[in-house]
């Protein structure tokens, strides 16, 4: 009965239906007390759920250079905890990241490539240690001077000889510089779509994100960067990223369920069980 009363949100619609004798009118759903309990469990169940799906889009962002060994246990006991996606590492990062989450469902992210300037051969050498220590996806930093430049040729080559190096290990493409604008990540997604790249991952701008998952085409997977609260994550998995790197999970996931706290509503009137 609560299930049906749900799917149908009697306790919204200006209808009249009968319900145990008892008439609703336009205004007021009437049950008895423990359904009404029921009820409020089964939404509260069902929005808990809902969080803990969005929770697991998250990567926690380990990847910086301040990143020692202490804060490196740190991100990756909160990515544990929190049930994150994955965690993302720099390349000197990824053998101890991989015994301190063994055991977990989180996945090492790699970011390769530094400053985007390195040649092809020394982002791909770094790239297939990466995949050798435990890495189960690489994120690919390109020439950005390529990028400014328009040169598409150059960045499907980075990204393709990185693609063959790791094999069946993920590739992203990053197009997080904050110098980079809509038309620089529309040549960054087909540079990836063209070279085989799995996804491309943008600054959490909406209109970054929009310009990514209309030039993939559905054929790429498009997450956000530098996400830092529970707002900004809705807003960008609402404009079509999958998942979402950010440094502050303590705070976004904390926002999350606090958003499960009671909000004003309809009244329920209870009546008494017979």
């Amino acid at each position: 009965m609560i299930a049906y009363i749900y799917r149908h949100n009697l306790a919204d619609m200006g209808i009249f239906s009968v319900f145990r004798g008892k008439t609703f009118d336009m205004d007021t759903t009437v049950l008895t007390a423990s359904d009404a309990a029921e009820y409020e469990e089964f939404k509260r169940s069902r929005r808990e759920a809902e969080i803990a799906v969005t929770v697991r889009r998250l990567i926690v962002d380990a990847s910086r250079r301040e990143t020692d060994k202490r804060v490196l246990k740190t991100a990756c006991e909160r990515a544990k905890r929190i049930g994150a996606s994955g965690l993302l590492v720099s390349p000197v990062n990824v053998a101890p990241a991989r015994r301190l989450l063994a055991g977990s469902n989180v996945h090492i992210i790699c970011l390769v490539g530094g400053t985007g300037e390195s040649l092809p051969v020394l982002k791909r050498a770094e790239a297939k240690k990466a995949r050798s220590q435990g890495a189960a996806e690489i994120r690919l930093v390109p020439a950005y001077s390529a990028l400014a430049g328009g040169n598409l040729a150059y960045l499907k080559k980075e990204v393709k000889k990185v693609r063959k190096a790791v094999k069946k290990c993920a590739v992203t493409l990053s197009l997080e510089d904050g110098s980079l604008g809509g038309d620089d990540v529309a040549l960054g997604v087909k540079a990836a779509r063209e070279g085989g790249a799995h996804g491309v991952c943008v600054r959490g701008e909406l209109s970054l994100v929009a310009r990514a998952v209309e030039a993939g085409a559905d054929k790429l997977r498009v997450d956000a960067s530098n996400v830092e609260n529970a707002g900004q994550l809705r807003a960008m998995l609402r404009a079509g990223a999958l998942r979402a790197t950010t440094v502050t999970p303590d705070r976004v996931v904390k926002e999350l369920y606090d958003s499960l706290r009671p909000a004003p509503s309809k009244p329920v009137s209870a009546v008494p069980e017979r």
